[in-house]
């Protein structure tokens, strides 16, 4: 366990608060908080910008809490809370810096965090692992099913045991084989002892400690609960995939926030990038299987893949009836040459249900190739809709906020202007996204937009003489940050409210901006496209010559 530590920013500190001040003053939806201490100097400090606490509506089933920085060492305390979007790839939910590594600190952190995301606790939790940060979330999320980062494990074991690593080179591949590619709790069982006898590890005290902590770390045992693990490229086995290549140990306070705004924007780059990808190629299909055709046409592009994958893996994984209870059957499947591996499969054909002791979906969300093979059997033609999570598809983030998710949200005036920027920013994006897909729609995009800011200019002049009257809509109060326990309030002026129809015009016009930027874009790949297809057939051309000659 780790003991307490304080660190200290010095001047350091007053640059990042006055950072977060003008970022809440440029976006109410921006959120910060500051630990404890009067002048700053000591308390732990935690912010979420707007995107990130609407991210978390869409994909905050499942956390990582990434506190790298304690292990190697970095100048700057820097921690961030990252998930998983619909494309597989990091997002972000909030970023701190964390002056007092107590147990206290933590869970006022997670705390302040879970305030800022309304309240909603998530599905599941990765950490380092580390007793302090154990015991502040299982204090403050005591449904969350929390989980040790496996990277963080094998380098804590490699410390541990460096001499038995360097004696016998093959234990490190022997204890990654048994913790990665076992299936089932018996065979991680008998292979952990198995390994632990030949290297004569068997009264070895950390072993044995971290095999009594198994069930938070070795994947055979987390199975039933879902936390997103895809095998995709950008999901880092460690903690740091969003934050990686942008802050280090020699990142200094001056650095960080520039650094931060860089690898939120690198980010934002590649989410759209994925989402236009997704939009505008058609995936090539690998099987006639109508259930096919409909996963590419519901999920994103590498989602998709992912199914695919394990569609057309049913091909030689067949599946045999080993019992039938009436409208339920259950099915042994297992590849070719591989029955000693065989998976279970339970199939309700009267609810459409199916259950696998893999039990990938409940791990990952996407469907394993065990129940697909029974569906073939069974004449289930397309996905049923309880094997589709909406998180993994096209229209993971369409509409505004859940409705059961607004009402989850703090019922105070505070929160009331952060809910309807949120609104807001969500529809302008609407039209950011489908405007930039084709040039017909970009001008009815950037019309109604247009159209949008004349008529918010207009009701402008309106709302003036009607708030001198009190008849202004309730909730209407700037957020303001937290510092420590104490949160204060204030009513929003005629001024104050005049000044954010400003900034949502300027908003409007900087949303224009950006319709502009993505045309400009799209117009250059169109042009590359249309230069490959040129080039394309003028091979082609040629060579239907050289055939001729």
């Amino acid at each position: 366990m780790s003991s307490s530590r304080q660190r200290t920013l010095g001047s350091g500190g007053q640059h990042v608060l006055d950072y977060l001040k003008r970022m809440q003053s440029e976006n109410p939806a921006f959120f910060y908080a500051v630990q404890g201490d009067s002048d700053h100097s000591g308390g732990s400090i935690f912010w979420a910008d707007a995107p990130a606490r609407m991210n978390y509506s869409y994909f905050g089933d499942t956390v990582i809490f990434d506190t790298t920085y304690r292990t190697n060492r970095y100048k700057v305390p820097f921690a961030s809370l990252t998930g998983l979007n619909h494309h597989g790839q990091p997002v972000l939910f909030g970023c701190a810096i964390m002056l007092n590594e107590s147990e206290s600190s933590f869970v006022w952190l997670l705390q302040t965090w879970l305030h800022a995301m309304s309240g909603r606790s998530p599905v599941s939790m990765t950490t380092d692992p580390d007793g302090l940060i154990q015991i502040a979330v299982s204090q403050v999320f005591p449904g969350t099913r929390h989980r040790f980062c496996k990277s963080g494990m094998f380098r804590e074991t490699k410390e541990k045991l460096a001499h038995i690593y360097q004696s016998h080179p093959t234990f490190e591949l022997e204890i990654k084989k048994c913790i990665n590619e076992t299936e089932t709790i018996d065979e991680f069982e008998s292979c952990w002892a198995a390994v632990l006898e030949r290297y004569y590890l068997t009264d070895n005290e950390w072993l044995l400690s971290i095999y009594n902590a198994r069930q938070q770390w070795v994947p055979v045992y987390l199975r039933n609960s879902f936390f997103g693990d895809l095998s995709l490229p950008e999901r880092s086995e460690g903690l740091d995939a969003y934050f990686g290549s942008y802050i280090n140990a020699s990142t200094t306070i001056q650095v960080l926030l520039k650094q931060y705004e860089k690898a939120v924007s690198s980010w934002h780059e590649k989410e759209l990038k994925a989402d236009y990808d997704t939009t505008n190629s058609t995936p090539t299909l690998k099987t006639p299987s109508p259930m096919e055709k409909q996963a590419a046409a519901v999920y994103t592009r590498r989602i998709f893949m992912k199914f695919q994958e394990e569609l057309v893996e049913t091909l030689a994984n067949p599946a045999t009836k080993i019992e039938d209870l009436g409208t339920v059957s259950t099915y042994r499947v297992a590849k070719f040459g591989e029955d000693h591996k065989a998976h279970t499969v339970s199939f309700n054909s009267f609810e459409m249900k199916a259950s696998c002791s893999c039990q990938m979906f409940e791990y990952s969300g996407i469907i394993c190739r065990h129940i697909l093979a029974v569906f073939r059997p069974k004449n289930v033609l397309t996905l049923p809709s309880q094997y589709i999570l909406k998180r993994w598809t096209r229209d993971a983030k369409s509409g505004a906020v859940p409705e059961d998710r607004i009402l989850e949200a703090p019922n105070d005036s505070r929160e009331s202007l952060s809910v309807r920027y949120n609104n807001l920013r969500q529809e302008a994006i609407k039209y950011v996204e489908e405007g930039a897909k084709s040039i017909h729609v970009y001008y009815v995009a950037l019309e109604a937009l247009q159209e949008a800011a004349k008529k918010v200019a207009a009701v402008k002049g309106k709302s003036s003489g009607a708030s001198q009257e009190g008849n202004m809509a309730n909730g209407d109060s700037q957020e303001l940050h937290q510092a420590g326990d104490n949160q204060i309030g204030q009513t929003e002026t005629v001024g104050e409210k005049e000044k954010r129809i400003r900034e949502l015009s300027a908003a409007l016009e900087s949303t224009n901006q950006r319709c502009e930027v993505y045309r400009t874009n799209l117009l250059a790949i169109l042009k590359d496209m249309e230069d490959q297809k040129l080039k394309l057939s003028v091979k082609v051309q040629n060579a239907r010559l050289s055939l001729k000659e």
